[in-house]
């Protein structure tokens, strides 16, 4: 029987309550933190005293952040006057993306590609309403299975779209009655994709690919990625890999990298920057991705270089040896010639060739431009470190005076960082004392957070909170957003607790930009304006996090129930026991502050 929330979900909200009951509400979530706190230390009697210092320390942030709610409360029963009441929307919105509207964009005069690219300036109020999931919409197979089989339904791709598909990433999906099923071991080269990282790994002069984090290899940028199966491979080797495609109103990339509980994002950078800093990521793996590189004076390669850290790599699998013959050899040798000089300019270096794959690495030496040939590329003179929210690209290149200028081989290997590279983030407002207080308040909240949500985000596994979590698959929450992030303190306590999750962290555009130290401990993170929709397909993550949201709505165009349907639109649907956690997580995530 079909769940009540497909019917008609509503968001009600009644007249403004008075003072006293606000207080009420403080006075009650006060108790609740006292509870949960002592309900904590009742979970894990073995661990470590406290000291004294760091309790008064915590006290003081949970008074202040009372304090704050109470503000917040108090905001929104001002603001409220009536009953509002939001139906579901067509079935036409099912796999609706704001934002990417090519017909508007067309009209618009945008073109070139441009087209399929964000563009929020032209998105229309339209009427409010709830997307609905699919009517063969089924929660997602258990990781690791949901990995390699997901339902069809939850996707938007037709059969007759999937057979008449020629690509060879789709080839590999084998579509059943009801399932797709992605044939990892025989991945996106004919020897495999296990045999393809091998090959990747000995390029670069490894004995194979488990050594990739050892030579700084921690986070990889997979630009076009097909539907994520270099990605599900290197998730093994606990390798980062987010997988960044455009906009498809079927059959997306994205999407259907999501629904395998991948990490990806709807990105484009035909005519702007990705939203990622200078000097991101380890590595940038384009497999017959579809881009002309040298397109636009070369600005698609400047942007790779752009997001690539001193030392990393470039991979380029070209699908121009898959014919043979003299023909083949033509076209990659004109395929070359024009990457061959801006690479030179760019300071990179051809490290290998095999077959239809080219490794470029790129200069750890930054006094490498300075012996250039002249009229070549030309430094960037802006703030390397500025932030790039969808800016326009740049003829220029980035990051040479940035004090994160570090070769990968140079970094700490894990999610930790050192003294050092701590004191270089203090740019970004990471100062280490509150780094290290703000791990230790999630790692307090991690537990409370688990034992209460236990048993709604274990499946046939009867338990009490506090008990010992069962091993996969029974865990049901694969992925978590982070909708404001500071220091990726909850990624953090995850990690520690080994938990079989992933985290989004989304830092807010109007926050401190601390996405460089994020990036820079190897988690993914992207940066948003939360007065727009974000980048991504309904129904793709298990959990929202969204502690102190709101004190970043402070434009006139931010709207907090545009922000509730725009959770209620990112989150997942669940049937039975996981309809109240479906609903309640919109409401006590937006509240888990």
């Amino acid at each position: 029987m079909r769940s009540s929330w497909f019917n008609k979900l509503s968001i009600i909200i009644g007249p403004r309550p008075p003072v006293n009951w606000l207080f009420l509400c403080l006075i009650s979530l006060l108790v609740l933190i006292v509870v949960l706190g002592s309900s904590s230390s009742n979970i894990d009697d073995q661990a470590p005293d406290i000291p004294v210092s760091l309790i008064y320390t915590n006290y003081r942030r949970v008074k202040e952040q009372a304090v704050v709610d109470y503000l917040e409360l108090r905001s929104v029963a001002r603001g409220v006057s009536r009953q509002r009441e939001f139906d579901l929307c067509g079935k036409e919105r099912e796999n609706f993306v704001p934002c990417y509207n090519v017909s508007a964009n067309l009209l618009a005069g945008f073109k070139d590609g441009e087209e399929f690219d964000r563009h929020c300036e032209l998105l229309v109020e339209a009427e409010r309403c709830l997307v609905r999931p699919p009517k063969e919409y089924k929660i997602p197979l258990q990781w690791p299975a949901g990995r390699d089989v997901i339902w069809s339904g939850n996707v938007k791709i037709t059969k007759n779209q999937f057979l008449a598909s020629g690509s060879m990433t789709k080839r590999l999906m084998l579509l059943e009655e009801n399932q797709i099923a992605f044939h990892s071991e025989d991945g996106l080269i004919y020897d495999g994709m296990k045999d393809y990282s091998r090959q990747l790994a000995e390029m670069i002069g490894l004995g194979s690919d488990n050594e990739l984090p050892q030579a700084g290899v921690r986070t990889i940028l997979d630009i076009n990625c097909g539907f994520g199966s270099f990605a599900a491979h290197l998730a093994s080797l606990k390798i980062m890999t987010v997988c960044i495609a455009p906009y498809e109103a079927t059959g997306s990339q994205v999407q259907l990298a999501l629904e395998r509980g991948l990490p990806a994002v709807i990105g484009n950078f035909v005519a702007r920057q990705l939203s990622y800093p200078s000097l991101s990521y380890d590595m940038v793996h384009c497999a017959q991705c579809g881009i002309i590189w040298d397109g636009k004076d070369g600005r698609f390669l400047i942007e790779v270089d752009r997001v690539l850290k001193p030392g990393g790599y470039f991979v380029l699998t070209s699908p121009t040896s898959r014919s043979q013959g003299s023909s083949s050899q033509m076209k990659r040798r004109n395929m070359l010639m024009p990457m061959e000089e801006l690479t030179q300019q760019l300071c990179w270096t051809l490290l290998a060739q095999q077959d239809e794959t080219f490794i470029w690495q790129k200069t750890a030496d930054v006094n490498c431009y300075a012996y250039r040939k002249k009229h070549a590329i030309p430094l960037c003179k802006e703030d390397d470190d500025a932030q790039s929210y969808y800016r326009p690209l740049q003829p220029c290149i980035s990051g040479t005076s940035s004090k994160r200028w570090i070769a990968i081989q140079n970094r700490s290997s894990g999610s930790e960082l050192s003294s050092a590279e701590l004191k270089i983030n203090g740019k970004y407002c990471v100062q280490p004392e509150d780094f290290f207080e703000d791990l230790q308040f999630w790692r307090s909240a991690l537990k409370n957070y688990w034992s209460l949500l236990t048993p709604l985000i274990f499946s046939d596994h009867p338990k009490r909170p506090g008990d010992e979590d069962p091993l996969p698959p029974f865990n049901m929450i694969r992925n978590v957003m982070d909708m404001s992030t500071k220091f990726g303190g909850l990624n953090t306590a995850l990690l520690e607790e080994k938990k079989s999750v992933w985290v989004m962290n989304v830092v807010p555009a109007t926050a401190s930009n601390s996405l460089p130290f994020l990036l820079d401990r190897g988690f993914a993170g992207v940066m948003h304006d939360w007065c727009e929709p974000f980048p991504t397909y309904p129904r793709t993550y298990d959990m929202l996090h969204a502690n102190g949201i709101l004190s970043h709505l402070t434009s006139e165009r931010c709207s907090l129930m545009n922000l509730f349907l725009e959770m209620d639109r990112i989150l997942r649907p669940e049937f039975h026991s996981f309809d109240i956690f479906s609903s309640m997580m919109k409401i006590s995530k937006y509240l888990t502050i």
